[in-house]
């Protein structure tokens, strides 16, 4: 699929590797639209690349079937582009100090991070069906963001591994079942990329963290995640699987 002149809908598009995406696809002629809670940051991302913000809370369908109607309603047609950004990475161990359980984080980082890739997706996927097909005939193209962490998740990401491991295996089965519309359905899986929640650690830690890193022996930029969804955008034969955008890296357990 070519990306000009496709709408792009892009959710977590205020920061990170979402805004990392919505500015890539607007430099390469997409109308841009950004989904994010933080209405500051999005509108503000969404205003610096001629795009438009829709606040939302994935997590609540309610609200992404607003910014689906909305977003529609502005460009007169449906986004053919669906990127999938939006995400919390919230840590804490199963039994903590104590003996304190943490099964609210664990509620909470679900239903962020899978219930909202599966509310963005189902509405993508809704809405896609009812456009005609390019001469590629695709109809449209979602990815979603799992991460390395879904293979080799740390002490503490049992709830953050769960909720990405989930939205890997849901890859293929969602593939499969919007192959008849002609709608692809792929994930990313980042490893260690220089975002807002990495800037926060200390620069010790940082260097630790980037000497397990085989090559290129740093930080992720995440323009290289905006290349990377470009690129699936652009291969259509690129469907129903998990690509690992990581440097080689295999988190050790802590």
């Amino acid at each position: 699929m070519k990306i000009d002149g496709q709408i792009a809908l892009i959710t977590g598009g205020g920061s990170g590797l979402g805004e990392a995406t919505a500015r890539h696809l607007a430099g390469r002629g997409a109308k841009v639209a950004v989904l994010d809670f933080d209405a500051k940051r999005g509108a503000d991302v969404a205003h610096d690349i001629g795009g438009i913000f829709a606040h939302a809370d994935v997590g609540d369908a309610a609200s992404v079937a607003a910014a689906f109607a909305q977003v529609t309603g502005h460009f007169g047609q449906a986004p053919r582009i669906a990127v999938n950004c939006a995400g919390i990475g919230l840590a804490a161990r199963i039994v903590g100090r104590e003996g304190k359980l943490s099964l609210d984080l664990f509620e909470r980082v679900i239903r962020v991070n899978l219930i909202g890739t599966y509310n963005v997706m189902s509405y993508a996927a809704q809405a896609m069906s009812g456009l005609e097909p390019l001469d590629t005939t695709e109809r449209g193209v979602i990815i979603n963001t799992a991460s390395a962490a879904y293979e080799d998740g740390q002490i503490g990401q049992a709830a953050y591994a769960a909720s990405k491991g989930a939205i890997a295996s849901m890859c293929l089965p969602a593939a499969r079942e919007l192959a008849r519309p002609g709608i692809r359905v792929m994930a990313i899986a980042p490893g260690l990329f220089h975002t807002p929640m990495m800037e926060s650690l200390p620069p010790e830690t940082t260097a630790a963290i980037t000497a397990n890193i085989p090559f290129p022996a740093r930080l992720g930029d995440p323009a290289e995640f905006g290349l990377m969804a470009a690129q699936i955008i652009e291969n259509a034969y690129l469907n129903g699987t998990v690509i690992r955008l990581d440097g080689a890296v295999r988190l050790p357990p802590r």
